[in-house]
């Protein structure tokens, strides 16, 4: 199965029912999101990025409308239809990159990439160098720094084929460097596929030639 587009009809978190402020471009917008294109989300602290991000990938459901998946309401999948989307569909790298303490940078990108069989050992290695923590692939990683830690969920987001690559803040805790390197990665991933990329700001964003940019306010 193919995802083609993500669409977002008149949707609008729980908690922000009855607000008197603007909505920006995405809450209570009929707005679609179509595989191949490349979407940039800015929004302030607290407008709701990692709650869209949530609601697309099927974690929450605290929402108003509907979001569909092509002419699928996604409230109507089943566990099974989740799974298979989650290791096929769409791939997200979360703001708070749900990182394994005990287990080393490595042991965390095969715990994916084990469900998926997407990458060989040598291509995961070679995206830990490019990203310049190749030396830091054996350490636990509660014992990598925040960057590294950030760089390590991007590898792991990378790890599985994708319609849609949903980010969010994937660059947040990266200099301009690694914010270059991580961009090149995801792009070269995302053009192989065909995929979107919809990628999450409050400020320090991607950086890659984006064809849409919306604002999420509350």
């Amino acid at each position: 199965m193919t995802i083609n587009e993500i669409r977002l009809r008149d949707v609008l978190p729980d908690v922000f029912v009855g607000d008197s402020k603007a909505p920006g471009d995405v809450w209570l917008s009929d707005i679609t999101f179509s595989r191949g294109g490349i979407y940039l989300v800015e929004a302030e602290s607290g407008a709701g990025k990692s709650s869209l991000c949530s609601f697309i990938y099927g974690n929450r459901a605290d929402y108003q409308g509907s979001i569909y998946f092509d002419s699928r309401d996604i409230r109507s999948l089943s566990v099974a239809e989740w799974c298979a989307v989650r290791s096929a569909n769409i791939a997200l790298l979360p703001q708070e990159m749900r990182i394994f303490p005990r287990l080393t940078a490595r042991e965390n990108v095969e715990i994916k990439n084990d469900i998926t069989g997407y990458c060989s050992r040598e291509r995961i290695e070679e995206m830990f160098r490019l990203l310049g923590i190749a030396d830091r692939i054996d350490t636990p990683a509660s014992r990598l720094s925040v960057g590294q830690q950030q760089r390590v969920a991007i590898i792991r987001t990378l790890c599985q084929p994708a319609d849609f690559i949903i980010l969010d803040e994937p660059v947040s805790h990266l200099d301009a460097h690694n914010n270059n390197v991580a961009a090149r990665l995801i792009m070269e991933h995302a053009r192989e596929l065909g995929a979107a990329v919809i990628s999450t700001s409050v400020g320090n964003h991607l950086d890659v030639p984006y064809d849409f940019v919306m604002k999420l306010s509350r």
